[in-house]
């Protein structure tokens, strides 16, 4: 005789012995069913007593309550009945929903509105009006992730890890991404007036920025010298993929023997895009990145077969690549041996699933965390680069506002970064020391009459965007990170 153990769920254990089984079953599914039916009757019964004479406390025998809850319904409760205004009841679902991420005290999981949802959507979709900057919260304060290229923002010179502190004078300290978001976008040709502090510093500068349309090219490629071609990707987004064969295509067309691929200041994205897009490089079989889940439960995502890019390559990034950028930058490096050249990234190694509500509302919740092909997490550490480049000291000047007026005797910071920026330029300020003195005044002088613009010595308007400009100029001309990339593909 064979006996067989079952441990339930109350556990209680439970013998079944072979060749008494089946009737066993039988007689105990007879008792199941009547049993289920007497259940039926009698909750039917209560529930029709309970609408006869009104007990809705009654109407709940049965259900299963979620205890953990009572404390959340008590406050819901107490706030409707005693708080002394009119309260809206979304705003307090809202505000329940926010306050049970914010304990989780993860910038990436957040929960958005229906407006905040579809500016969300726009911004991985399609084009959008703004000033184009990826943020992110951070320990309380909004700040950039990166500039998106050619936009308002990297126009007018900002830069990864600068806080925004406050938007059209409201400060925005304590809000989450999707609140700021709010504040700073806006239809094209309206203005928005930020106050910017740079990363490492003290020193704030106001900063008036006129929205515009961002586009949502992703991809820009160009032929240099010698066959090397550079191809910059920008974002991960729903058509990248499909812009980087086209670019691949057209560099090959023009001759391509070696490849440049600039990551600086690309924020991530979708990703499948980035899988989809590293595939192309990695070998058939080789690692392409592995998804944790909360059980330590790993899925290996590896390169699938098919035209892969068969010339020299280097990968530049820098503290403006994060996520799905350092996914693509880490598959390449150490599933296909591509040397990574600049600055060690951001450290962003988790990885969000956005799902919306039936109201248009949207939960993106952080549900894993990724590891390179070698089983790094490089979450808050970034990936650190075979050749670490800097980039002149020039590129990393603060932030000049058209509309603060530099003259004699003005003394700041801004004034300085001029001095910086006009020394650069091989015109002679003087002492860089942030005062504005007669040598500084000649040195704008000479600047303005070689730009063709009104020479007065004033440093305002035209002349700090003119100034700007021909810095963001030299630094592209001198661009250290591309000159390295560049020499060891010849090399190779």
């Amino acid at each position: 005789m064979k006996v067989v153990k079952v441990l339930d769920n109350d556990k209680h254990e439970v013998d079944s012995h072979e060749g008494q089984t089946n009737g066993y079953i039988r007689i105990r599914k007879f008792k199941f069913v009547m049993l289920i039916f007497v259940l039926v009757f009698a909750t039917a019964g209560i529930t029709t007593f309970a609408l006869a004479f009104g007990d809705e406390k009654a109407v709940k025998v049965g259900v299963n309550q979620r205890t953990e809850f009572n404390k959340l319904y008590d406050a819901y409760d107490q706030l409707k009945k005693n708080y002394y205004k009119d309260l809206d009841n979304e705003t307090l679902v809202n505000g329940a929903i926010n306050g049970m991420l914010d304990s989780l005290k993860d910038p990436y999981s957040d929960y958005m509105t229906k407006d905040e949802a579809e500016k969300f959507h726009e911004s991985i979709s399609s084009s959008f009006q703004g000033i184009g900057a990826e943020i992110q919260a951070k320990d309380g304060f909004i700040v950039v992730v990166s500039p998106i290229k050619g936009s308002p923002a990297e126009k007018a010179g900002i830069k990864p890890n600068d806080k925004i502190l406050s938007v059209d004078g409201k400060s925005i300290r304590g809000m989450s991404a999707n609140e700021a978001v709010l504040l700073i976008r806006g239809k094209k040709g309206t203005k928005v007036n930020l106050t910017i502090q740079r990363a490492g510093t003290h020193e704030t500068s106001q900063l008036s920025i006129i929205r515009d349309d961002i586009p949502m090219n992703t991809v820009y490629s160009e032929m240099m010298k010698n066959g090397v071609a550079k191809i910059q990707i920008t974002s991960f987004s729903e058509n990248t993929y499909n812009e980087l064969v086209t670019a691949l295509k057209d560099m090959d067309a023009k001759g391509m023997k070696s490849l440049v691929i600039d990551l600086r200041q690309n924020p991530g994205g979708l990703l499948d895009q980035a899988i989809k897009m590293t595939n192309l490089f990695v070998p058939e079989g080789k690692k392409i990145v592995q998804i944790e889940d909360k059980d330590g439960k790993k899925e290996e995502i590896v390169a699938e077969g098919g035209k892969k890019i068969d010339v020299p390559v280097a990968v530049i990034i820098d503290n403006g690549s994060a996520s799905a950028s350092e996914i693509f930058a880490a598959a390449l490096s150490e599933s296909a041996g591509i040397p990574l050249v600049g600055q060690k990234s951001f450290g962003k190694g988790t990885v969000q699933t956005a799902s919306d509500f039936k109201d248009g509302s949207n939960l993106k919740l952080t549900t894993a965390k990724w590891l390179t092909p070698d089983s790094n997490w490089i979450h808050q550490k970034g990936i650190t680069p075979n050749y670490l480049v800097s980039l002149p000291k020039y590129a990393e000047l603060p932030i000049i506002n058209p509309d603060t007026k530099l003259k004699v005797s003005s003394l700041s910071n801004e004034v300085k970064a001029a001095e910086e920026m006009l020394k650069a330029l091989h015109y002679n300020p003087g002492k860089v020391d942030g005062y504005y003195d007669e040598q500084t005044k000649k040195a704008v002088k000479a600047f303005q009459k070689d730009e063709k613009l009104k020479v007065n010595g004033i440093l305002q308007g035209e002349t700090t965007i003119r100034l700007m400009n021909k810095i963001r100029e030299v630094i592209i001309k001198n661009d250290t990170q591309v000159k390295k990339a560049m020499s060891i593909l010849k090399s190779k």
